[in-house]
C-alpha cells in the first residue's frame, strides 16, 4: 500500500478537524457559536472593493504577476513602514509580496534549512511555525512561552549547543494564540542574541493593526540592528479584512529574503494584480486616515463585551492588548481538550484547546472574537447556563 510522506505525521491538523466534526454533530441538536478559527467576519471597506472591481476590468488584469510584486505595491509597503514604524525599506530587495503570511512562513524553512538543522519555534505557537520546519526536514526546538514571563521566550534558557546549530528563530508579537505583546527593548535583546549566535530572526507581525486601548504594536525592525539579522512578515488578512484575497509581504534584510524569493519563483507566480492594487489602496487609505484603522475598535468592543459577560458568569480572563483572540485559562480540574469539548457539547460554543498549539498551551483555550457583540453575549450566556464553570471535569 502506498503511503504519504512521513512529514505529514508531524502536522497538527487533528484537533482542528476533530472540533469541526464535533461541531457538525452538535449543530444538529442546538445552536452553535463558533469562536474557533481566526477568520475575519467583516468585509473590506467599500472603497477597497471598488478599487478591486475597477482593477479587474482593466486590460491585462488577468495575466501572470511577478512573484516579488508590482513596483507600486512594493513602494507603497515601504512608504507605509516609514509612516507606521519609522523604518526605512528599499522597495527593490527589501520588500517582497506573498500569497499570505502563511505562504511565506511555510516556504522560508525550505529556503534556509537542510535536514538536521535546528529552528527555534515558540510553544505555544501558530501551527505553521513548527509545521514548516517538519516539512523542510529540519528539527524544531520549542521555546516555552509562559505567563510568568509575559509569554516571551527566555533567551538565556536556550542551551548554547542548540543556539549554535539553529538557523533561525520564529517570533510573533502580537501573538497568536496567547495574545501577548512585546516591546522594542525585548526585540533589542533578540537582536543581540541573534548576532551572538549567528541566527536569523523571523518575526510575524500579522496583528500589527489589531490592537486596543490606544496600544500601537511595534515592528521588530524598529530595534537597532534588526535589519542586519532579520525579516518581518505582515499581512492584509486581519488589518484590512482581506483574508481570502491571500496577500501579504515580507520585509527586511534583502540577503535573507533572496533565498525565499528563489523558492517562491519556482513554486508559484505573484498575487493577482487587482488584489495588489487593492492592497496599495488599503495602505494608502490607512496612511491618509492617520492610523485610525477601523479594525481595532471593532475587536476591542467584542473583547470587552465577551470578557464582561464571562466575568459575570464567573470566568475571569486577562484582557488582551491586541489580536482577535482571547487566551483563557481553563477552570481547575480540566485539561484544555476536555474543557473545549465540554464547552461545545454542553454550551454549543466552539473554541480551540491550547494544547493544539504546543505542550505549553495546556491549561488554556483560544477564543476567537469572530462574531458580533450580540452573538458573543449569547455565547457567554450559554456558557453560564451550562454550569460548566462551576464543576470539575467528569462531574
Amino acid at each position: 500500500m502506498r503511503q504519504p510522506s512521513k512529514r505529514l505525521q508531524n502536522l497538527s491538523a487533528a484537533i482542528f478537524s476533530e472540533m469541526a466534526a464535533r461541531k457538525k454533530e452538535v449543530a444538529k441538536k442546538r445552536a452553535v457559536y463558533d469562536l474557533s478559527i481566526g477568520s475575519p467576519d467583516q468585509p473590506p471597506e467599500d472603497q477597497l472593493l471598488e478599487t478591486l472591481l475597477d482593477a479587474a476590468r482593466q486590460p491585462g488584469a488577468f495575466g501572470y504577476a511577478l512573484s516579488e510584486g508590482t513596483a507600486a505595491f512594493r513602494e507603497e509597503v515601504a512608504r507605509w513602514y516609514q509612516y507606521r514604524f519609522g523604518v526605512e525599506l528599499a522597495p527593490d530587495g527589501e520588500v517582497h509580496s506573498l500569497m499570505g503570511s502563511q505562504d511565506g512562513l511555510a516556504h522560508f524553512a525550505l529556503a534556509w534549512t537542510d535536514p538536521g538543522d535546528i529552528v527555534l519555534v515558540p510553544d505555544p505557537g501558530y501551527p505553521i511555525y513548527e509545521g514548516s520546519v517538519h516539512l523542510a526536514g529540519a528539527i524544531p526546538y520549542r521555546m516555552p512561552l509562559r505567563a510568568e514571563n509575559g509569554f516571551l521566550p527566555k533567551l538565556a534558557d536556550i542551551p548554547d549547543e542548540i543556539a549554535a546549530r539553529a538557523k533561525f528563530m520564529i517570533l510573533n508579537y502580537p501573538n497568536n494564540p496567547v495574545s501577548a505583546v512585546a516591546t522594542v527593548d525585548f526585540f533589542t535583546e533578540v537582536v543581540a542574541f541573534a548576532k551572538r549566535h549567528d541566527i536569523i530572526v523571523v518575526h510575524d507581525l500579522a496583528y500589527s493593526e489589531m490592537a486596543f486601548d490606544g496600544y500601537r504594536p511595534p515592528s521588530f525592525l524598529q530595534a537597532p540592528g534588526a535589519k542586519e539579522v532579520g525579516i518581518e512578515f505582515n499581512s492584509f488578512s486581519k488589518s484590512f479584512n482581506m483574508a481570502g484575497c491571500r496577500i501579504a509581504y515580507v520585509v527586511g534584510n534583502s540577503e535573507i529574503i533572496k533565498p525565499l524569493a528563489i523558492v517562491k519563483s519556482n513554486v508559484d507566480y505573484g498575487v493577482f494584480l487587482p488584489v495588489q492594487q487593492m492592497a496599495v489602496a488599503a495602505l494608502r487609505m490607512d496612511r491618509e486616515a492617520g492610523g485610525k484603522n477601523s479594525v481595532g475598535p471593532v475587536y476591542q468592543e467584542r473583547r470587552d463585551v465577551l470578557l464582561t459577560a464571562l466575568a459575570e458568569a464567573g470566568w475571569d480572563i486577562e484582557p488582551p492588548k491586541a489580536t482577535m483572540f482571547v487566551w483563557a485559562p481553563v477552570p481547575k480540574g480540566w485539561t484544555s481538550r476536555e474543557f473545549a469539548i465540554a464547552l461545545l457539547e454542553e454550551a454549543g460554543v466552539v473554541v480551540i484547546p491550547g494544547s493544539a498549539f504546543g505542550d505549553e498551551g495546556e491549561g488554556y483555550v483560544r477564543i476567537a472574537l469572530v462574531q458580533s457583540p450580540e452573538v458573543l453575549r449569547q455565547a457567554a450566556r450559554s456558557i453560564a447556563e451550562s454550569g460548566i464553570l462551576t464543576r470539575r471535569a467528569g462531574v
